[in-house]
């Protein structure tokens, strides 16, 4: 994303002091170039942020960051709330409201809301009335508009609330009850650092002074932020789920659509988007928002089973619990379930077993918090995914030893599958589904690797022993991987709704052996698979038998292309290889050219990733990757390959441009990569290199 650019620029980074000639030099040197000092303020924030690369000038003029605290909230006997503010910095200095002391002036709205613990849900004072395109108006929960601040000192001012506090929704105002002054908040320096700073703060309060013992924690941000890194809503100042919910209740509808935007039902719905039934019944699921805009969620792709409901309602023990994490389970609701299952009447019963329900009064008759079987009507038992279904036993594979690893040679592979409470299981009963695999070499994997059934091994009754028929090359290299994929469909009893078998894989071990004397040299490690599985949960491909990125890598390598499956009038060919493909899916709807493969399958599958919609935020590649790993180094390794491309704007690409480029699809800068290219190797690191003007982390910061 290009930031805003103002007038205070200097060559390669924004300069947020005007720098003479003599110090420009200084600046680019010291704030550009391998970071900051290790006690200087900016070393206290990750070299993925914009402040680490600040010099000490610009630190100490910009004065980063934006923090409130909410002094007091008092609700005085004319009912117009009085809020008692202070806005600081990450140095815990005052920041001016109106931005003439201190750079950035700040933005602050404030919505004011009661707590229903019996209905678990806010109902705001504050709101406004919206009018559609259609013509139709709806009162929805807004910020306050029009009230009276107050500056008393620099970072220090009051507001006084314009809405009045009563009776709303025909319940009166009772001081006893917990309320919560919501605050979303922006300092602008986009033009001085290329973004700008947010705050958000839910104060819980009781206006009579009494002690809050009751207030909304259902959701974490930290749930949300595994995925969407940060959770960030209309223009980015919204990024506090309780600070959502104030205004995202059953109080408010979208007038354009009638549709409810209510937290439980709308983000059930955006996250299950394409798989809503309405969605597949021909009936999209659009939001429209400020200024009429159109939000269509039915192209959103849950990257994970919907089931997983822990994923966003927390888990135990971790940082995303709450202290109401069980509300899920504990209390059903005809709104919160028919959100995802919106097939469902319950006025008629259609498509509910349990036929029609006038209120949410029977709901936990039928659905307890949790059954005794996988896929029963307790809502634990029925939103069982089914790769931790009880009735499975697991499926596990071992390599314990690889001999004739030599140039010419025939590998054996000595290997043991064991279910989970360590019961043998005999590789002649998994057939087809049982698969060993050898490439290399792993400085850069060149061929598509030898993959041979291994259902035939010899199998003494506890350990098995295959020999691969064919030979390690005679012009092999270096170091070869070798791998099991081992998988076996089980029938579910009873089944899931949409699941009757399921194909329980085992996680796919990878050894490593020379095949010329050198020393073993196991694949470098790029992406940390357990990052993946924050959005992914289990990821699990090609029929879910290859669960192991260190193994996805031995296929999907730069000589890899989808050409054995693609139809002659589809050529030329997609490439395939691991670091240009995830780059391209993840970039998604953002791609500026059509990205598909063709995969496995009769007729081949076609798989587009043009629609994908990645939640997060593609400049922090450490979200991905291990530390480090996205940097570009001066010289590549020898043997480090070009990717062959023959979709894109030129091909061959050198290891960085195939990287680079698989999120930078542009003709713009493949011409500027191509222009930095070679016949014998690629120049990225004099700009892009860790100490370069440019390099990777620096043009990422956010």
């Amino acid at each position: 994303m290009l930031a805003k650019r103002g007038a205070l620029l200097a060559v390669g980074f924004m300069a947020l002091v005007p720098l003479s000639p003599a110090d420009s030099r200084t600046a680019r040197v010291v704030g550009l170039r391998g970071g900051p000092a290790a006690d200087s303020p900016q070393s206290k924030y990750p070299s993925s942020a914009k402040e680490f690369w600040l010099t000490q000038d610009q630190f100490d003029f910009i004065r980063p960051g934006f923090h409130i605290t909410v002094n007091s909230v008092m609700i005085p006997a004319d009912g117009r709330a009085v809020a008692d503010l202070s806005f600081t910095d990450d140095g815990n200095q005052p920041l001016d409201r109106l931005g003439q002391v201190t750079p950035g002036a700040l933005s602050v709205s404030l919505v004011l809301a009661r707590w229903d613990p019996t209905l678990r849900q806010y109902t705001a004072y504050t709101t406004r009335v919206q009018t559609g395109g259609n013509g139709v108006m709806a009162t929805q929960a807004a910020a306050d508009s029009g009230g009276t601040w107050t500056d008393l000192s620099i970072g220090h001012s009051t507001y006084r609330f314009k809405t009045v506090v009563t009776s709303v929704n025909g319940v009166p105002y009772d001081p006893t009850k917990t309320h919560t002054l919501a605050i979303y908040a922006t300092r602008d320096t986009s033009d001085i650092l290329g973004k700008d700073y947010y705050a958000n703060v839910e104060h819980d309060f009781r206006p009579d002074a009494g002690t809050v013992t009751d207030t909304w924690d259902v959701v974490s941000n930290a749930a949300c932020n595994t995925c969407h890194n940060p959770l960030s809503a209309h223009g980015g100042s919204r990024q506090d789920v309780k600070l959502c919910v104030t205004c995202h209740s059953p109080q408010t509808t979208d007038p354009d659509t009638g549709n409810t935007v209510d937290f439980k039902v709308m983000i059930h719905k955006i996250h299950r988007g394409e798989d809503l039934p309405s969605v597949q019944a021909g009936t999209p699921y659009v939001i429209i928002g400020n200024n009429a805009s159109v939000h269509d969620f039915s192209t959103v792709a849950f990257p994970q089973d919907i089931r997983n409901c822990t994923t966003c309602h927390g888990k135990a023990g971790t940082p995303t619990d709450t202290t109401q994490a069980s509300n899920w389970f504990t209390y059903p609701t005809r709104a919160a379930c028919q959100s995802c299952h919106d097939d469902v009447n319950f006025v008629t019963g259609e498509n509910h077993p349990g036929g029609p329900e006038a209120d949410d009064s029977q709901c936990a008759n039928c659905h307890r918090p949790q059954g005794d079987r996988d896929f029963d009507a307790s809502i634990m038992g029925a939103h069982t995914v089914p790769y931790r279904a009880a009735q499975l036993k697991g499926l596990n594979a071992q390599i314990l030893s690889v001999a004739n690893t030599s140039r010419g040679q025939k590998p054996t592979v000595t290997f043991k599958l064991t279910e989970n409470d360590g019961a043998i299981v005999d590789p002649s009963t998994l057939g087809s589904n049982l698969n060993l695999l050898m490439g290399g070499p792993t400085v850069d994997y060149s061929i598509q690797p030898f993959r041979e059934r291994a259902d035939g091994a010899s199998f003494n009754g506890s350990v098995a022993s295959y020999t691969f028929t064919n030979a390690i090359p005679g012009d092999a290299t270096g170091t070869w991987a070798f791998s099991i994929e081992a998988r076996r469909t089980i029938t579910l009893d009873p089944p899931a709704p949409d699941t009757s078998s399921f194909n329980e894989a085992a996680f796919n071990p990878v050894t490593y052996a020379s095949v010329d004397g050198s020393a073993i040299a196991p694949r470098r490690q790029v992406v940390d698979l357990a990052l993946c599985n924050t959005c992914h949960d289990r990821l699990a491909l090609h029929g879910g038998q290859r669960l192991n990125t260190e193994e996805c890598v031995i296929c999907h390598n730069p000589n890899g292309d989808d050409g054995s499956r693609r139809p002659a009038d589809q050529l030329p060919v997609e490439s395939i290889d691991f670091k240009r493909m995830i780059h391209r899916i993840h970039t998604g709807e953002d791609l500026t050219h059509d990205f598909t493969i063709f995969g496995f399958g009769t007729p081949p599958s076609v798989n587009n990733f043009n629609e994908v919609r990645f939640p997060g935020d593609r400049r922090d590649c450490e979200k991905c990757h291990v530390p480090d790993s996205q940097e570009v180094i001066g010289t590549p390794p020898a043997g480090w390959l070009k990717t062959a491309t023959p979709r894109d704007w030129y091909t061959p690409q050198f290891h960085y441009a195939a990287a680079c480029l698989g999120c930078h699809d542009t003709q713009a800068a493949a011409a500027h990569a191509f222009l930095m290219t070679a016949p014998f190797g690629e120049a990225c690191a004099v700009c892009h290199g860790t100490d370069g003007e440019e390099a990777v982390d620096k043009v990422h910061a956010r």
